[in-house]
């Protein structure tokens, strides 16, 4: 048996109450709590929102189609800078979460898949994989490309540090009022956000490519993610920087990165070619690439 269908196997009590899921469980508790404390806010609302949207972003900007898929190119320095605010999400280390993607879209719902709702049930799908202790370690096989970089390295292995210093942060900065709902709320709103990606999304939705999973595409998960519900797109073609193929696909996320390469902070945006999208028939086209084979 595999060690994910190991770790999926067992209790729910050891998947999702043991001691690394305390803080991501505390949160949780703080966050209802708190708004039961502090009442309904609309300014509330916008402060978790306007935190919520960052957060997002380098979930999937950094961690999803920067370090799991190299969809386009960037500094040393701004590839840390990437680094340090995706581990604010408290989603784990960058090489830890890119390793571990890039064998989802190897096994892509199939055995071994890490967090396939087809293989382990929704519940694991959306939490379990990144709570559970069996999974615990990055095999930096995986991810040779990235761990080369000591301050990557150091920022895997120290995650915890900048998530617990963006509670702390929020704060000093506002009190109880921010604390709960620029960082508890805001904070779950993203981890649940992103892990509808992987239960949701190959449940829910239509399937324009016939890939060989159940990914789907999604227009209110696409907005709720900033463009990752886009997904049967993306298993279509991963390398790509842009999951919303057409225009009216929405992706927020595509249009941060776009503006960042207009400053020069990114480069090298891999785009959709229209064979690939479908808009066209080449005939001697290059199948779409598979995903880092690194193993």
């Amino acid at each position: 048996m595999s060690s994910v269908a190991e770790a999926s196997a067992q209790s729910w009590r050891r998947i999702y109450f043991n001691v690394l899921s305390i803080p991501f469980w505390g949160v949780h508790v703080l966050a209802v709590v708190g708004l039961a404390i502090t009442g309904f806010s609309w300014f509330g609302v916008l402060l978790a929102l306007a935190l919520y949207v960052p957060r997002m972003f380098f979930v999937t900007g950094a961690y999803h189609r920067y370090f799991a898929h190299r969809s386009y190119k960037t500094s040393r320095w701004f590839q840390f800078v990437l680094a340090l605010g995706a581990t604010f999400t408290a989603e784990k280390g960058p090489l830890w979460w890119a390793a571990h993607h890039r064998i989802h879209h190897k096994l892509s719902d199939k055995p071994g898949d890490i967090h396939s709702v087809v293989q382990s049930g929704f519940w694991w799908s959306h939490m379990g994989w990144i709570l559970s202790r069996d999974l615990e370690d990055t095999d930096l096989s995986r991810i040779r490309d990235f761990a080369k970089y000591p301050e990557l390295r150091w920022l895997n292995t120290y995650w915890m540090i900048p998530a617990v210093a963006a509670g702390v942060i929020t704060f000093l900065l506002g009190g109880f009022f921010a604390l709960v709902w620029g960082f508890a709320v805001a904070q779950v709103l993203t981890w649940h956000g992103t892990f509808t990606i992987n239960s949701l999304s190959h449940l829910w939705g239509a399937r324009r490519y016939k890939t060989e999973d159940d990914s789907r595409n999604n227009p209110v998960l696409a907005v709720v993610t900033m463009g990752e519900g886009w997904h049967n797109n993306h298993h279509h073609y991963q390398v790509s920087v842009r999951q919303g193929f057409y225009w009216w696909e929405i992706d927020a996320t595509y249009y941060v990165l776009r503006a960042l390469a207009v400053v020069g902070l990114v480069w090298d945006l891999h785009g959709v070619p229209d064979h690939i999208r479908g808009d066209q028939v080449a005939p001697n086209a290059a199948p779409s690439p598979d995903v880092l084979d690194v193993a």
